[in-house]
Formats: C-alpha cells, structure tokens, sequence
C-alpha cells in the first residue's frame, strides 16, 4: 500500500516504521485514556457502594488516575519487539526511555498511595497516627532514593543492584546530605512517643515567634497558626532541643486557672466595730462575687488569701480564680475586668493599694 504512494527502496521501509511508531504510540494514548474514563470511574463507583470508608480513603481518584498514567507504558513495552525488531539500537534506546517514564509513574503513584493514609484521620489526636504520619515520610523519602537510583542504572545500563552495593563507600556524604531528615525523624519520634506534640495542640514557642495552633507534623517542620492567622514553621530538632509550651491541657479542662497578686498598705488595715478586720471583710467578699460571677468558674471554688511573710511593699493577697474563657483575648479581658474590680473594690473597706512614685521614692498614702 505505501508504494502506491510512489514511494521506493528505503523510504518504503522508513514511512512503514514510522507508522507503525505511531500507531503504538497512539494505542498506549487511547490504552491511558480508556482507563482514565473508563476504569477510573467504574472503580470509584465500586467503592463508593462498600460500606467501608477506607477503599474510599485509599483508592481514592487521584492515586487511580495516577495508576492509568502507568498503562502507556506497559502497551509501549509489550509493543517494542514488534515494531524495533529490525533496529535494536532504537528499541534499546525507546525501551529505556520506557523503563525510566515506567519507574517515575510507578513510584509517583507509591507516593500518592503513601499520602492516602493522611486521610484516614477521624479527628483522634492518637499517637499511632503520628507514628503513621512521620514513617510515611520516611517510606516517602526512601522511595524517591530508590527511584533515582533505578532511573541512574537504566541510564548508565548496569544493575541497581550494582549502584546499590557501591553506595557503602559513600553512606558518609548521605549521611551528610540527609542529616536534617535524620534529625527530624528521630527528634519526631522522640515528639511523639512522648505524648508531646500532636495535631491542634496549642503552643507557644518564643523562640520562633510561634503561639497558636498545631495544622501539621512532618518529618523535617511543624506548622502552627498563630492566633493571628500567621503561619509559622518550626523544626522537630528545635522543639525537642529547646523547650516549649503545651496549651492544650488547659484546652480540653474545664477552665483556664489565674493567680494575681495585690499589695496592700498596712497603715490601712484596720478592725472594725464588729472586732473583724476590714481586709478580713473584704477577702470574704471577694471570695462570694468571684463564686457568682458568670465569667468564674464557681465551682473550682475560687480562693483569696495571704501570701508570703510581711513585706515592705504591704500585706500581699492573692487571688485564685478560674475562667470559662480559654482564648487569649477573651481570657485577658475576663481577667482585666475582674482586677479592675478588686482594685476599686478594696476602697470601700478601707483599703489602699500600696503604690510607690518613682520619681519621690515614697509611698502615696493619700
């Protein structure tokens, strides 16, 4: 048929490999496109009728149209012999640019499947599923290394396993090179297995500027959101090497505990007509406001009472209370409205709040 074309000799030769080139590429296209249309959809309709929710986890549509990229190359492979038999040259060639696209997929596809198990998370903060998280990382990583090592032997045309037992002699320069991800890992796990850390925890880190929210745990940086929407990163190594504050046990109680402290005069104490002092009345006061107050929590029985030995900045009370308010703001507001109560309050008893002038190095008493 191609030499009705007028065509003769070698050209005939060449135009016919050229179709046929074609025609295998265009059958691993339509192979690809065919199971991305056709397979991709029947399978997820499969698994949306189980009523398990783990095959809709992990075979999930991004890690099977990740699968169906893999399809061209395998019709490319099984078509070779067929249409190279006459030039081995280029069927060695195509076939390694087939090995290496066919190693690349693969190992994206791994990775997406790796990446399917961070959805199987139902809300449980357990130590298990941090476990999972940081060795997928690592499974991650290793698969990446292995890949290029695969594609590095196709290239060179020798054995993985070659490359494989030749990378003794270099451990030390990756060591080197992957010193931060084994750091991670190893100050992750430490994170981890120690109930320190885990997904919506809030902490404070102020070394790195870093007070909010917990929104993920990897290998190599934690993310926090700050209660101002800013994100900030922090690495394992730093949290376990430094130190850094838990919020979130004070999340999940009841309340939020505060403790002031007030220093008043003692020239103002006095005893009243009733023979009770009057720092006497007013503690107790204090003490039956804070326990009908809405923003205390009344039943953790909130507590006024002296501390420490006389001073020379006064008699010392100290006031115990604990607040619904969990959030900065408001638990800051909650508390700056009920001090600035106590402070005017200690007047009608009779009270002055020791208070010293900088600049006269004296106390007002007036």
């Amino acid at each position: 048929m191609i030499s009705l074309t007028g065509l003769t000799g070698e050209y005939v030769s060449l135009v016919r490999y050229a179709i046929l080139v074609v025609l295998a590429f265009l059958l691993a296209w339509l192979a690809g496109w065919l199971c991305r249309k056709l397979v991709v959809p029947l399978l997820m309709r499969v698994t949306r009728k189980t009523e398990v929710a783990w095959d809709d986890v992990l075979f999930n549509e991004r890690l099977l149209i990740s699968a169906s990229h893999i399809i061209p190359a395998i019709v490319i492979w099984a078509l070779l012999p067929l249409v190279f038999y006459e030039y081995p040259q280029v069927e060695d060639i195509v076939g390694r640019l087939t090995a290496i696209y066919f190693t690349i997929m693969a190992v994206r596809t791994i990775i997406v499947f790796i990446d399917s198990f961070k959805r199987l998370e139902n809300g449980n903060r357990s130590t298990r599923l941090q476990y999972l998280y940081t060795l997928c990382s690592v499974l991650k990583i290793l698969m990446i290394f292995i890949s290029v090592i695969v594609v590095v032997a196709i290239i060179i045309n020798k054995s993985p396993a070659t490359l494989f037992a030749g990378l003794g002699a270099a451990s030390a320069i990756l060591m080197l090179a992957f010193q931060d991800t084994i750091k991670g890992l190893v100050a992750g796990i430490r994170l981890t297995s120690n109930e320190m850390l885990h997904v919506g925890d809030w902490i404070t880190v102020p070394s790195a500027g870093a007070n909010g929210k917990v929104e993920e745990i990897s290998l190599t940086m934690v993310k926090v959101r700050n209660f101002d929407n800013t994100i900030v990163t922090v690495t394992p190594q730093m949290l376990v090497d430094g130190s850094f504050q838990n919020w979130q046990g004070m999340v999940e109680n009841e309340g939020r505990k505060q403790v002031r402290k007030v220093y008043y005069d003692f020239r103002s104490l006095k005893v009243e007509d009733d023979g009770v002092a009057n720092i006497t009345k007013f503690r107790q006061h204090i003490e039956q406001w804070l326990k009908t107050n809405p923003k205390v929590i009344g039943e953790k029985n909130p507590l006024v009472k002296q501390t420490e030995a006389p001073q020379p900045s006064g008699c010392c009370l100290e006031f115990v209370f604990w607040l619904h308010a969990k959030e900065l703001m408001d638990f800051e507001h909650d508390t700056s409205d009920i001090m600035e109560y106590i402070y005017a309050k200690g007047a009608d008893y009779g009270l002055r709040i020791y208070q010293q002038f900088p600049e006269q190095g004296v106390l007002e008493n007036s």
